[in-house]
């Protein structure tokens, strides 16, 4: 082209030079209005400015999607269970809430505890571990199903008391954990993992649906609780280190 300049660049005999070039789609096009138009929706119903970690996660979600695969069945396969069956290994991670609030747990006690640790103290976050669960077949969650455990048989579930859901850690056997029915009263070990973005994670509680593992927003409350969604004061949202 007439008006484009020509320039000769010299490059390493190490390195070679790929061009490509992605032809424009109206499908492109498409989910890039959908994507900004989700993005914007997003960021008007937020009361507060972002920090760069979650304006990324917010811009992430808008474009990234989590794909759940579910195990077939078949006659041949016998009869059909109703029950979640543990299908990955155990996977070690640490959890922290958007106000960087670590969470601890304090040998002995059934509870635990969101602070923001400082210097010196890394040693008190808890070392989870995570277990993946495949939902039954006819089941309609569609995200990750998930035991969390604080050590090989000590576990997070909650229980319903006077219409309200609590958070406890519960000691059973790992073994028996394999498989889990709903039946069963099992189910109050597992939790929804659900990702926005690349960072930020909730964790539902799969018996109690719309009730979610939660901190407090602020730095003299240091409860981890259950709490239904967007109640003021209480944050549902972390970050899995």
């Amino acid at each position: 082209m007439e008006n484009v300049k020509s320039e000769v660049f010299e490059l390493s005999d190490s390195l070679d030079l790929v061009v490509a070039h992605n032809r424009k789609t109206m499908k492109s096009t498409a989910n890039l209005v959908l994507a900004v138009n989700k993005l914007s929706k997003s960021l008007s119903q937020c009361g507060r400015d972002l920090s760069d970690d979650e304006l990324c996660s917010a811009i992430m979600d808008c474009v990234v999607e989590e794909t759940i695969f579910q195990k077939g069945w078949n006659s041949s396969m016998g009869e059909r269970k109703p029950t979640f069956q543990k299908f990955s290994c155990v996977k070690p991670f640490k959890l922290c809430d958007i106000y960087q609030k670590n969470l601890i747990w304090n040998p002995g006690d059934f509870k635990l505890q969101a602070i923001t640790l400082r210097g010196g103290y890394c040693e008190r976050k808890v070392n989870f571990e995570m277990s993946s669960y495949v939902p039954p077949f006819n089941s309609t969650i569609n995200s990750v199903t998930v035991l969390l455990s604080i050590m090989k048989d000590l576990h997070i579930s909650c229980f319903l008391k006077d219409d309200k859901v609590l958070l406890t850690l519960e000691e059973y056997s790992e073994e028996d954990l394999k498989e889990i029915s709903k039946d069963q009263n099992m189910d109050r070990f597992l939790f929804i993992k659900r990702t926005s973005g690349l960072s930020l994670t909730t964790f539902e509680s799969v018996k109690y649906c719309g009730w979610f593992i939660s901190t407090s927003s602020k730095n003299s409350d240091q409860t981890v609780e259950m709490c239904q969604a967007a109640v003021p004061g209480r944050v549902t949202s972390f970050k899995v280190l």
